[in-house]
């Protein structure tokens, strides 16, 4: 049964698009919106604008579809969680990352809109983005992954939950993301619905990014704010950040996408302007300063000044 229920997550993922490593693992590859279409001439993601990613020189993975959070405001399929697992070497998911991505990106060699050029950038990549699904630092050998990507020359983006701070503690990405979700425990329940009470891991996680365990690295907060779940006390969210050494902040609106449908409503994706009036009574707290916004993200990116 357990099997059977494994190989239909897996039928589905691959619906979606997802390129899986190995038969019997989770690790998963799929480009993102942003990156086909930068492809094909269009828009290039937030990232881009903020800290100069090519968005179709990105690769979108990870190294597990595990996760001890079922956040409300998630677009991902908690419905189709594989179980099943064969947690891969380092090697063997480096390795077979340009396959997967030329693979996922085939439909758009023949495409008009495609540049000669631009294809052949996507098929060496430059940057990779460990933030697919699942919560990485639950994959046992991520470490060992990051500084086998970094030898490749690209840069890396670690995205996490924070609820490992000892592994984080390890990891040496190009750029490191932790979760913000909420300014107090209470609210932290509510909404990444974990599965069981992580908080003070979080908060560890947070108080540790940009200090010595990091030196020479980027670090970033991500709060994502749903409309009447999270959005308040900026304040709270002001002290747990300024406690921190993050160099970024990003304060970004949650979207109706994907799965999250299934969980909320439109009703509680905030507006640009619910967000710039959120990080604006933040601001007196922080010793950071805007560095730009993104209107289309619903996203303003703070900068560390002192």
């Amino acid at each position: 049964m357990h099997s059977v229920q494994c190989d239909q997550s897996k039928k589905a993922l691959r619906r979606m698009g997802y390129q899986f490593f190995h038969p019997d693992s989770s690790a998963a590859l799929k480009p993102c919106l942003w990156c086909k279409r930068s492809l094909s001439g269009g828009d290039q993601c937030y990232k881009n604008q903020f800290y100069g990613i090519t968005s179709h020189r990105c690769v979108q993975f990870t190294p597990t579809l595990r996760c001890n959070h079922t956040c409300l405001f998630c677009w991902r399929s908690f419905e189709h969680e594989y179980t099943g697992e064969k947690d891969l070497l380092p090697q063997e998911i480096v390795s077979r990352i340009p396959f997967l991505q030329k693979k996922a990106l085939g439909g758009y060699k023949v495409s008009p809109k495609v540049t000669k050029e631009k294809w052949e950038e996507a098929l060496q990549p430059d940057q990779y983005a460990i933030s697919l699904a699942g919560e990485p630092t639950l994959y046992p050998h991520l470490p060992e992954l990051i500084d086998l990507l970094n030898q490749t020359g690209g840069t890396t983006f670690l995205v996490s939950n924070g609820t490992m701070p000892d592994v984080l503690k390890r990891c040496h990405p190009y750029q490191k993301y932790i979760s913000l979700t909420a300014p107090d425990r209470e609210t932290y329940l509510r909404i990444a619905r974990p599965r069981e009470d992580y908080w003070d891991q979080v908060l560890e996680s947070i108080s540790c990014l940009g200090h010595e365990t990091d030196a020479g690295d980027r670090t970033a907060i991500r709060v994502t704010l749903v409309r009447g779940i999270n959005d308040q006390d900026p304040e709270g969210y002001a002290r747990i950040i300024q406690e921190s050494g993050a160099q970024f902040v990003e304060v970004k609106a949650y979207m109706h996408v994907g799965y999250s449908q299934r969980r909320l409503t439109i009703k509680h994706m905030p507006l640009h302007d619910e967000i710039e009036h959120f990080t604006k009574r933040m601001l007196p707290h922080l010793s950071y300063r805007v560095l730009g916004e993104n209107t289309l993200s619903r996203v303003i990116c703070l900068e560390r000044v002192s």
